[in-house]
């Protein structure tokens, strides 16, 4: 099997699931108890607040452990938009941003919120420029994704949070959910407020994730209850969930530091190999993060190329995995303007630090195979 669709989700690492088999087992205590195995849930619990701080270079009283991108994505924007909707009711984002994102955004302009939607160049990179002509006194809320879950494009995250920073109520979120552990982003450094961290997209476990929270800003929390996490997300805390979080992070920041010039050579040969396909057309601009390429054959149904490659045994998608089933066109393709036939035949493939160069060159000759097929069938 060759699996190419790491944006979409990860293989659990066998340290991992280990680690939440283990903590499972002996640390099942609610770590609110009062008693022993209380306190030794809450212990571990403490440990892994500390450990991933210096992951990530900030407090552990920074930290909300969630259940993913999702959750972590709706608690930053909303939490944000209900916590200062008196100073303003102005939010800002881009045009490409995850469903995630977009779709909150989307629900509290139904509660009177205005959002602009920010759009991006033919790379599908917003402009500082574009973004500073937005801002307006009102504006409590910019949320820009560090690097495009179906185009593989960098944000200039740095440069956005230069402009931002001096504005004392409006406040910097980044989806980085498919940049962590493959593109650096140092938070304190690009003066962002809020970033999400999804597990399973870094070899972590489903339902595992978290939201970085500066120092300082307050956030009206999604769910109230038995005030766990200081009162920002209530719910019993998944121990064996965050500490295997914990681990999953260590270990991809070892990946990052150690073989990212592996993912960016194994990126360089699968744009050559595709660039040798006359069919082709490589949608995702050079020097752009190194785990994802997309790339259209015109004039083919993706999901045919897809299925075709699957009976071989090799795992592709079309587009975003929380889109790929809703419309035959992605929204980001048409976005950066590209012609109907390209947006309509795109495929995405993303890496992981596990892929290797012969995977490449086995995906490349039954991508030649299949389209060879196809166009026989056609005549």
């Amino acid at each position: 099997m060759i699996y190419f669709d790491n944006s979409a989700t990860t293989e659990p690492n066998e340290e991992v699931l280990a680690t939440f088999v283990e903590v499972s087992k002996r640390y099942y205590g609610n770590a609110s108890s009062a008693h022993q195995l209380g306190l030794n849930a809450e212990q571990l619990l403490r440990k892994s607040y500390q450990h991933i701080s210096r992951l990530l270079s900030v407090k552990p009283t920074e930290i909300i452990y969630t259940s993913g991108g999702t959750e972590g994505n709706n608690l930053a924007i909303k939490g944000i938009a209900l916590a200062y909707q008196s100073r303003g009711k102005h939010l800002i984002t881009t045009s490409i941003e995850h469903p995630s994102v977009l779709n909150p955004f989307k629900a509290l302009e139904e509660l009177g919120f205005e959002v602009t939607y920010l759009p991006v160049d033919q790379s599908g990179i917003v402009s500082v420029d574009d973004l500073k002509q937005a801002l307006r006194d009102d504006t409590i809320l910019v949320s820009v994704m560090h690097v495009n879950n179906e185009l593989g494009t960098i944000q200039p995250i740095r440069a956005i949070g230069e402009v931002l920073k001096n504005r004392k109520y409006t406040f910097f979120h980044v989806d980085n959910v498919q940049g962590f552990g493959k593109v650096e982003l140092d938070l304190k450094a690009s003066y962002v407020d809020l970033a999400t961290i999804s597990g399973h997209k870094i070899h972590g476990l489903k339902g595992t994730g978290l939201l970085y929270q500066r120092e300082g800003v307050r956030l009206f929390p999604l769910l109230h209850g038995g005030g766990q996490q200081d009162n920002r997300h209530s719910g019993t805390e998944d121990i064996a969930g965050i500490v295997s979080l914990a681990r999953a992070m260590r270990l991809i920041l070892e990946k990052q530091t150690n073989q990212v010039i592996q993912l960016r050579q194994l990126n360089q040969l699968l744009r050559e190999r595709l660039n040798e396909i006359e069919d082709v057309v490589i949608n995702t601009p050079e020097d752009q993060a190194p785990h994802i390429i997309n790339f259209s054959i015109p004039g083919f149904k993706p999901e045919i190329i897809l299925h075709a490659l699957e009976e071989r045994g090799i795992y592709v998608s079309t587009q975003s995995a929380c889109s790929s089933k809703k419309a035959d066109e992605s929204s980001v393709l048409r976005a950066i303007h590209l012609p109907p036939n390209q947006r309509n035949s795109a495929l995405r493939i993303s890496f992981s630090y596990q892929n290797t160069p012969d995977q490449v060159d086995k995906f490349v000759q039954s991508l030649k195979a299949i389209i060879t097929e196809l166009k026989q069938d056609m005549r």
